[in-house]
């Protein structure tokens, strides 16, 4: 019978084969024990001459790190082992003996690890948190869906950008001007219209010259709209949301958050109560009180975004943000046009925004000054505009970076390590 190591549990006693790599090896004369990992976990495999004579263990000796091959023999508990379970081996067959691997079992510099992360993603920790990922995004597609919320896919080639072009990545056409799309949000705002509740999940891209440990060139945002959503719904979807997700990671992914060293108990404290909500006039003051004093109408660096973090120790939503250093499509407060029916989601922990979401205008003539004044072309944006010229509706959206969020889940130095192979100022490797 052919069983994964997550599944091994399930055949204490059992004669049982598996297929995996090397992930390390030892020897004590007469027993000899190899951890193999197959993508699902890593289990101890004890072979002994009794069982697998001098050839078995003459095969043993020839595999090294990384190695490929196929294991028979008996599980068996035991509290002692990875996952507290072993093979007691009768049969090792080799698949492929690998060349001498270059990330060994010690500490290895960022640089060197990045230049292999085709092999790094190999390691426990790498495996831990590409599980997590895998999990953040299934578990939104089911929230949404249960929300009532269809997906429908965005372009990655888009004629223009909602948010002007000075940050995209410009390409060929056939002769045209084409970009890499930095949001999916204006596509989900018409796809709204004609279905009601939407979202997309995919791969956005921003030309920001930054090194913080936050930025990704090329990163992956879950962004729902909704019609007839008021701002209000909006933040109350979010809150649902980002619960949901943790608690749902925590169910799921254990064993991944004990590789992590991430303490789940911490994790569902954080959410399970009332997040936390400030207006950008209360933020300024409690700024103020850490040292980080900033102008009225200036926007949040990562120092401001890390503070309010933690200070409040919980997810906090800052709202109504200026209207001038936010998009042009952000509908106003009504009773306090400088400002407008926004908000971003702080993680805390010091990981800063993970969600910014607003109200969109929804009236013709404000959205036409509005992209005038951030100077964007009319023509390129006709489509968009046209919305608001056949049946518009009070509507509302949201992005949710889904690094940003695996990084604060999984308790992450660095958002490069929250997706497969990440794109950095200046690596475009592998």
């Amino acid at each position: 019978m052919t069983v994964t190591v997550a599944e091994v549990g399930q055949h204490e006693g059992e004669a049982v084969e598996l297929a995996g790599w090397v992930y390390n090896r030892r020897s004590s004369g007469r027993i000899a024990f190899l951890l193999l990992r197959d993508g699902t976990g890593v289990i101890q495999c004890v072979l002994s001459r009794d069982r697998v004579g001098d050839q078995g263990l003459a095969v043993f000796e020839r595999l090294t790190q990384e190695s490929s091959c196929r294991v028979r023999g008996r599980v068996r508990a035991d509290r002692r082992a990875p996952g507290g379970y072993e093979i007691e081996v009768t049969d090792l067959e080799p698949v492929h003996v690998a060349e001498d691997y270059p990330i060994k079992l010690k500490e290895h510099g960022v640089d060197f690890l990045m230049d292999h992360r085709h092999l790094w993603i190999r390691t426990p920790r790498q495996n831990a948190i590409l599980r997590v990922r895998a999990a953040v995004m299934a578990l939104a597609a089911e929230i949404l869906a249960q929300e009532g919320f269809v997906r429908v896919d965005a372009p990655i080639l888009t004629p223009s950008a909602p948010e002007g072009t000075t940050n995209l990545f410009e390409t060929d056409y056939f002769g045209e001007k084409a970009y890499l799309s930095q949001s999916g949000q204006l596509y989900m705002e018409a796809a709204c219209m004609a279905l009601g509740k939407v979202y997309c999940l995919g791969p956005t891209f921003r030309a920001e010259p930054s090194k913080t440990r936050r930025h990704l060139l090329e990163f992956w945002m879950l962004e729902p709209e909704a019609a007839f959503f008021t701002h209000e719904d909006n933040v109350a979807l979010q809150e649902r949301l980002v619960r949901r997700l943790v608690l749902g990671v925590l169910e799921r992914c254990p064993r991944e958050l004990e590789t992590l060293g991430r303490d789940p108990e911490h994790l569902r404290r954080q959410v399970e109560g009332p997040f936390a909500r400030i207006a950008y006039d209360e933020a300024l003051r409690i700024l103020d009180e850490h040292g980080l004093t900033l102008p009225w109408g200036e926007d949040f660096g990562a120092p401001h975004e890390t503070a309010l973090s933690r200070h409040f120790g919980r997810p906090v939503f800052v709202e109504r943000f200026p209207t001038r250093v936010k998009a042009f499509y952000m509908e106003p407060d009504p009773d306090r046009p400088e400002v407008a029916l926004c908000a971003d989601l702080l993680a805390p922990d010091g990981y800063g925004e993970i969600i910014g979401g607003s109200q969109r205008i929804s009236d013709l003539d404000l959205l036409l000054r509005r992209i005038d004044e951030h100077g964007l072309s009319r023509e390129a944006l006709a489509w968009y505009i046209d919305l608001r010229r056949y049946g518009s509706v009070p509507h509302a959206g949201f992005g949710l970076g889904i690094e940003r969020t695996v990084a604060w889940i999984c308790g992450l130095e660095h958002v490069r390590e929250a997706i497969p192979f990440p794109r950095l100022l200046n690596r475009l490797y592998p």
